[in-house]
């Protein structure tokens, strides 16, 4: 049986995301121009939630969007694509400095789908990117902006990252493999 452990709750993650939303604050000088989009599914909710605190700390709305990259990913003739989602970001991000945030880097393929497909959107006067969790082992040259925390781990490990949204909490797990006998 797999052993999982807990390597963040809910109040680490909060403070994890105060932080990145103030550093996403500091760099670019406040929030104007600002645009945040969530890297379907669990990049979304986290998204959001760093919308509010910029809110909260800087007192302007950020808009957020969500977006789909099942198609841009360099796998999908591999794997069944069977979550496609719906891109929706309700501003030109032209012109604009857009934060792409997911839940987890690892590879960097998904930025790099992401990015992709940012590009087809418009054309952002920078793009930056915001995880909750930096695991390592990067095949491409991605590195991210504001990282939650960095979680070295095994490549046959698992992250898991639960959020309120969408599983009635918060937390962060590392499934480690059965050990061999």
């Amino acid at each position: 049986m797999p052993t999982e452990v807990k390597v963040m709750d809910a109040h680490e993650m909060r403070r994890a995301l105060t932080r990145i939303a103030h550093e996403i604050l500091e760099r670019n000088k406040g929030a104007e121009n600002l645009v945040l989009v969530g890297i379907l599914r669990r990049g979304a909710p986290l998204a959001h939630r760093l919308s509010r605190l910029i809110e909260q700390i800087e007192g302007t709305a950020v808009p957020v969007g969500e977006l789909d990259i099942a198609l841009y990913r360099d796998d999908y003739r591999t794997h069944a694509v069977s979550d496609i989602g719906a891109t929706h970001i309700p501003v030109d991000i032209t012109d604009k400095k857009v934060v792409l945030v997911d839940e987890v880097i690892y590879t960097g393929r998904t930025v790099r789908a992401a990015i992709t497909a940012l590009m087809d959107l418009g054309r952002p006067a920078c793009v930056q990117l915001a995880v909750l969790i930096d695991r390592g082992h990067r095949e491409l040259p991605i590195r991210p902006d504001y990282v939650g925390k960095n979680l070295p781990t095994a490549r046959q490990e698992f992250v898991e990252v639960k959020l309120e949204e969408l599983h009635g909490e918060d937390s962060v797990c590392i499934r480690k493999p059965d050990e061999e006998r």
